[in-house]
């Protein structure tokens, strides 16, 4: 018990930091599957044994970037919900951060897009709870708007809320698997007006 108080003092939040980084880039570069331990201690400038004072192994490494991004992004959207007071402006902030966090970074993007999808186990073990904190998100600002008069009563929000963070995963992966560079956040407006306006002529 000592000892393990001992190490966890140790423990520097950088290092973490620089540690989950780098599997971030050599998972996108070699794919989950691929890559060792070794290769993100020679990524991260550190020995392999300091990789496993911050990561039990290398599920632990892509667990850790799945709950550390989630964390950020429940958090940004908590605080859009209690900033702002229109619903639509709400849920705009909400899709301009999610492509701007993703945009900003490509390679954290294709470890979501693609390598963590490849793993059965870890989308029925660790997603689950975290994906849903952030469609609880979305639902209740669909909610609000409901309640206020801006979107339509008779509206499914588990549905609506599913469509919209769908739209913005597809924007992401789409992103990811093209070969045209652009600007992943420009495309907020147009996933916001398509989600309010549909395809109906005005």
């Amino acid at each position: 018990m000592a000892r393990d108080a001992k190490l966890a003092a140790s423990r520097k939040p950088e290092k973490f930091d620089a540690i989950l980084r780098a599997a971030v880039r050599v998972f996108a570069r070699n794919g989950f599957f691929n890559a060792k331990v070794a290769d993100v201690a020679r990524e991260a400038g550190v020995a392999d044994g300091t990789v496993y004072l911050y990561f039990k192994n290398k599920e632990h490494l892509l667990v850790s970037i799945f709950e550390e991004t989630m964390n950020e992004s429940i958090s940004q959207g908590r605080g859009v919900i209690d900033s702002i007071a229109d619903p639509r402006e709400k849920l705009r902030k909400i899709a301009l951060l999610h492509l701007e966090r993703m945009g900003a970074d490509r390679d954290l993007a294709v470890v979501f897009q693609v390598e963590l999808r490849s793993s059965t186990k870890f989308m029925e073990q660790f997603s689950e709870t975290r994906v849903s904190e952030y469609l609880d998100l979305i639902r209740r600002v669909i909610q609000d708007g409901q309640r206020s008069g801006c979107f339509r009563a008779s509206l499914d929000a588990n549905l609506a809320s599913k469509v919209f963070f769908g739209v913005l995963d597809e924007m992401v992966t789409n992103w990811v698997l093209s070969r045209k560079a652009y600007d992943l956040s420009s495309t907020a407006d147009v996933v916001i007006d398509l989600y309010f306006n549909g395809v109906n002529a005005a």
